[in-house]
Order: C-alpha cells, then structure tokens, then sequence
C-alpha cells in the first residue's frame, strides 16, 4: 500500500510541475502597443508557420523612413489563422512583396503584432487580430 501511495503521490507532483511550465510557457499580448498601428512595405524573408504563433520575418522600410531593417512579425496559432480565413501555410512565402500594418512592441524594438498583411503583386489582403483570435471561447 505504501508503494502504490508513493506512485500516485509522484504521479500527481509530475502533472503539478507540467502542468505549472505549460502554463509559463504561453504568455500574453501586453508585450504590444496595441493603441498604435505602424506600417512597413517590404520583402518576406522567412515564413514560420508553427505552434504556437505564427511568425514571419520580413526585410523592410516603416513609412517615412529610408533605412531598411529586418523586422519580426508575431500572429496567433497556425489553427487560429486557418479559422479566421484566408491563411494557409503557403498563404505568404519569401520573396513576397508585402505592405504591413502591426501593433509594434513596446520595447522599441523591430517586431510587432501583425493586424493585416497585404502582398504588393495580387492586391490579396490577409488580417490577423492576436487579441481577438486568442480570446477564451466561452460561449
């Protein structure tokens, strides 16, 4: 009885610390200006479609300024984008011409959320809200 109270106290102190380092593992949007919206025109770079946000990096210039750097673009989960509409995994690829509007960091830093991508050539328009789309179901 003593070992099989042992094996069930281990047990539930394994779930207790994985479950405690999933929960640190997922952070939330307040990293964000989310007030602001900034705009880069620029090339895609890489694309990273992988849990548990999306992420693409395009080489770019924000409006109204000449220099060029690379910036780090955060979205919610591939299956949030797919739900939302009109994304896929070969929805963007590198060498796409794209024009995006984001919420940026708050940090200063190159990177931001990314509200709406629209690539330069088709005109086609994709949106991403992070807040909206890692809202809790609750209905």
């Amino acid at each position: 009885m003593k070992s099989f109270n042992k094996i069930i106290g281990s047990t539930i102190a394994a779930t207790a610390v994985v479950a405690s380092f999933a929960a640190f593992a997922h952070h939330s949007t307040t990293m964000f200006e989310h007030s602001k919206t900034l705009q880069i025109t620029g090339v895609v770079e890489q694309m990273h479609w992988t849990n548990p946000h999306v992420a693409v990096i395009i080489k770019g210039k924000e409006a109204g300024s000449a220099e060029e750097t690379t910036w780090l673009m955060e979205m919610t989960s591939p299956g949030n984008l797919i739900r939302a509409g009109g994304w896929s995994r070969n929805a963007v690829k590198p060498g796409d011409k794209v024009v995006v509007d984001f919420s940026p960091l708050r940090d200063g830093k190159k990177g931001g959320a990314l509200k709406k991508l629209v690539k330069s050539d088709s005109g086609e328009v994709f949106t991403a809200n992070i807040r909206a789309q890692e809202a809790a179901n609750l209905e």
